[in-house]
């Protein structure tokens, strides 16, 4: 797809505008440390699993917290397809029926997308018995520790470049799920501070980007088939891009085997950068 016939550009920001990984680790060692001696090496061994994908949670699933299960859904209708205990037993199709009989809401509490590599540890840590709050802590810690002295975030080569001269003919908007104060650390540590003309924080993605994109088309005045949705996650940014007529850019993401006339799979930024168009 020409990203020049586009004249509304929605970027996400973690996985997307950086792709460093390091920082989960530091995540998932922090929540390591806050559970029971004897639970520490289980949650290692398993997360070391989720990242070699041997392990019925994966980037691309969804975790119901309440019942310790994962499940697979239509990221179009959000209705169910598919249920597995934590051990990777599958339930029968008439016991999914019965139990998610209904389309579910993707709301960070009850039913977690796992879109990236944050949400495998807290999935991960929930199962073994912490709560959102010790999560969040982490969360925090590791947020501090990315814009520290510590941590260096990689700058992907030409995307300044690349992101400047697109907006010179277009707009370009940044809606991460990312707080406000978080943002404008790493949009600094990247060099990205002045690049976007609207920037939106806190987004609450999957369940709120609809609302947002529609939003945003409406500020700009523009039409759908002239705007992009470009994101490392295809639940929170690339099937509501879709469902609204919108193209999508998928960034290095699990689900890389889709296949849609409206959306361009890439390995990373730097693939469409320093390029005046990309054909999918």
């Amino acid at each position: 797809m020409n990203i020049e016939d586009h004249k509304l550009l929605i970027f996400d920001l973690d996985g997307t505008l950086y792709e460093d990984t390091d920082h989960f680790e530091y995540h998932a060692k922090n929540l390591q440390q806050k559970l029971p001696v004897d639970k520490q090496e289980a949650f290692w061994k398993e997360y070391q699993e989720m990242l070699e994908g041997k392990h019925s949670l994966t980037i691309g699933s969804v975790y119901d917290t309440r019942n310790d299960v994962i499940l697979t859904i239509d990221p179009e209708t959000y209705l169910v397809q598919e249920v597995r205990e934590w051990s990777g037993e599958k339930w029968d199709v008439s016991q999914v029926q019965k139990v998610y009989s209904n389309k579910i809401l993707l709301d960070f509490s009850n039913f977690v997308a796992i879109g990236d590599g944050w949400w495998l540890p807290f999935a991960n840590a929930i199962h073994y018995g912490l709560t959102t709050d010790d999560t969040y802590d982490s969360y925090v810690k590791t947020k501090e520790y990315m814009v520290s002295e510590q941590f260096q975030l990689t700058i992907t080569p030409g995307l300044n470049e690349q992101l400047r001269e697109w907006g010179k003919e277009r707009t370009l908007v940044l809606l991460t799920n990312s707080e406000a104060y978080d943002v404008n650390n790493l949009l600094t540590s990247l060099q990205l501070q002045d690049v976007f003309d609207e920037v939106v924080p806190s987004a609450m993605k999957p369940g709120q980007t609809e609302y947002h994109f529609t939003n945003m088309m409406e500020k700009w005045q523009v039409s759908s088939e002239e705007t992009i949705s470009i994101g490392d996650n295809f639940i929170n940014e690339i099937a509501p891009a879709v469902q609204l007529g919108m193209k999508a850019i998928l960034i290095n993401s699990a689900s890389a085997d889709v296949h849609h006339p409206y959306v361009q799979v890439i390995s990373s930024m730097q693939e469409i950068c320093n390029t005046k168009s990309s054909e999918a």
